[in-house]
């Protein structure tokens, strides 16, 4: 990235737009270090904008440093020193493998406090309207670059086993399994979000950016909630990713996702 505090998107929806989809191309390496951008016009007419728009939305990537225009030849795509490639997780194994990423990743907590739970949480975890639960937010960093906004919610009677700095400088995972609760299943799911202003600025990403988003409730061995997650991750930093194997025969012959063996580091 540029000399700057935080990246910011050009003005307008449209230049947004623009600007989004160059910079996911570039941070999937569709656009690798050292490519030409196509010219403002060609540009312009593959997205069905002006060329202003188009030269708003380039400015912007010169400005977080993803490209250098050069005048007279056109846009390049810049290395980015220092940037750690994307952590890629298996869908089959993804909480052993989140466990173990506590372990090999660093967390910063950001907030810590009690109070009622919002309503999915309450239904989620399966809690009387009103119940409090223990909220915190933290940033999980790789190699120092912020890659995943996480808000957890934890019933106050399983949180009042582990303080602020226990969950300041332990995964919450362990935390939970040394206080006595033997964690049993879990259910997910995976879309889409866009980053809020203060998760942008905790991400280093632009307001608005598009955002891998994870939601997951964490049950004990009697079917009781123990955890809400809220997971937001940058995906040029993190992608999910399954395995498919072709199975059965004639008709009823199918995709099917293939179990991998878990990290030993998970174990």
């Amino acid at each position: 990235m540029a000399d700057h505090d935080q990246p910011q998107m050009p003005e307008g929806g449209k230049s947004r737009r623009v600007y989004l989809l160059l910079r996911d191309e570039i941070a999937g390496g569709l656009l690798p270090e050292g490519a030409m951008l196509p010219g403002e016009q060609r540009l312009a007419e593959q997205h069905g904008v002006s060329r202003v728009t188009v030269r708003r939305a380039l400015d912007a990537l010169a400005r977080d440093g993803l490209i250098e225009k050069r005048g007279g030849s056109g846009s390049v795509v810049r290395a980015q020193p220092g940037a750690p490639g994307p952590i890629a997780a298996d869908m089959t194994t993804l909480i052993p493998q989140i466990v173990a990423m506590g372990h090999q990743t660093t967390a910063r907590l950001l907030s810590f406090s009690y109070g009622p739970a919002p309503r999915p949480v309450a239904e989620g975890l399966g809690l009387a309207p009103g119940a409090r639960v223990q909220t915190a937010v933290r940033v999980r960093s790789a190699e120092g670059v912020a890659f995943s906004h996480l808000t957890t919610h934890v019933p106050e009677l399983i949180a009042n086993n582990y303080s602020e700095a226990d969950l300041a400088t332990t995964p919450l995972f362990a935390l939970l399994e040394r206080g006595g609760v033997r964690l049993g299943g879990a259910h997910q799911s995976v879309t889409a979000a866009l980053a809020a202003p203060d998760v942008a600025e905790a991400l280093g990403v632009a307001t608005g950016s598009a955002l891998l988003s994870l939601t997951r409730v964490v049950q004990d061995a009697d079917g009781a909630g123990g955890e809400y997650l809220s997971a937001l991750y940058r995906p040029d930093m993190f992608r999910l990713e399954m395995s498919l194997a072709r199975v059965g025969k004639g008709e009823a012959r199918h995709w099917e996702p293939v179990i991998a063996k878990p990290l030993r580091a998970a174990e």
